[in-house]
């Protein structure tokens, strides 16, 4: 019996532990690119690159990859890390850090839709470290949230002067917590005002309002070893009922609670949460959006008379030149949106 496939768009978040810098005495700055291999063939394809994490030997990439996934077909994938030396990244000129290969079928089916294996040098079998991949379906939504954070009375961890404090927000998942966005680094205070920023509503927390999110504020070093100061967790139902007024919320350093005159690390606090639908193509085109065409052809004399066979706009009884086809490939796609049928 033939099972009908169905697509279903996965969101992948990498991590990676334990790289290894092509330096001796420096940690290496590292990004992951994406290969999909294309169906019914043996060439791999990029998909797209993560963000550039510097100085760290265990990076937990922000930005995520989306794959549609076919029950159907065997999907291999091929993760490489390579340590970045230039500004200009070019893949050629950079020092391989490790690859794998997997299926998608492998990440969806793995504990909690979370794979982890070696990364591998050619010619070398031994590990050169560990990369985590983790899966999850994405919501639909494109609708955009936009937060604001500021903080107060943070923990001093820089010896010689105050911190230099920047966020990260995670989400809940099933296989742990999943780095979503993190702010700039706000440098030399203890009383941080971040920038505003927008983010959609399917990365902050797959459009599910009582997903358990976890903001975590660091002290940023220049070695990349940077100081935990303190967390709070709350859901986007809870951030969102905080935008009529300010919330504020106690930045607790776990490893503290011990301590009898312990209060807090801290105070963050929110000053908006708000969510602002982005509209798609087709909720124009629901929405009443009609297209219309209009062609302006220049008769360029560099392109001859065009009585002559030899010239781009000569009108050929037999076939039809260039400009025609290009005129017909573009029409007959944009004709199914007017509706006045003038196209």
């Amino acid at each position: 019996r033939r099972v009908m496939e169905s697509a279903s768009r996965l969101e992948l978040h990498v991590s990676c532990r334990n790289l290894r810098s092509s330096r001796l005495y420096d940690d290496p700055h590292s990004i992951v690119v994406l290969y999909c291999q294309v169906l019914e063939t043996s060439t791999f394809q990029e998909l797209g690159r993560s963000e550039l994490i510097k100085n760290s030997p265990n990076p937990d990439f922000l930005s995520s990859f989306l794959v549609d996934y076919l029950f159907g077909k065997c999907q291999k994938l091929k993760f490489e890390v390579y340590n970045v030396e230039r500004r200009v990244i070019k893949l050629n000129e950079q020092d391989m850090l490790g690859f794998m290969e997997c299926t998608l079928g492998e990440i969806v089916s793995a504990k909690s839709s979370k794979l982890s294996r070696p990364l591998l040098l050619k010619n070398k079998g031994k590990s050169h470290g560990q990369i985590i991949i983790s899966a999850e379906e994405s919501c639909g939504s494109n609708d955009v949230v936009c937060l604001h954070f500021s903080a107060s009375g943070l923990d001093k961890k820089d010896f010689m002067g105050k911190s230099d404090p920047y966020l990260v927000i995670l989400r809940q998942s099933e296989g742990g917590w999943v780095p979503v966005h993190k702010t700039e680094v706000v440098k030399k205070t203890l009383n941080p005002s971040w920038r505003p920023f927008s983010m959609p509503l399917r990365t902050l927390c797959n459009c599910d309002f009582n997903r358990f999110l976890k903001v975590q504020c660091y002290d940023w070093d220049r070695d990349g070893k940077h100081d935990f100061i303190g967390e709070f967790i709350s859901t986007l139902n809870e951030l969102v009922a905080c935008s009529r007024g300010r919330k504020s919320f106690e930045c607790i350093n776990k490893a503290k609670t011990d301590k009898k005159t312990y209060k807090n690390s801290g105070i963050i606090t929110l000053f908006r949460c708000s969510i602002t639908p982005r509209h798609s193509f087709l909720d124009y085109i629901k929405g009443g959006c009609q297209i219309c065409f209009t062609v302006a052809i220049d008769f360029t004399a560099s392109n001859g008379r065009p009585s002559l066979p030899s010239s781009l706009h000569y009108i050929n009884p037999f076939e039809p030149n260039p400009y025609i086809l290009a005129l017909r490939a573009v029409a007959e796609i944009v004709q199914d949106y007017d509706r006045c049928g003038t196209i």
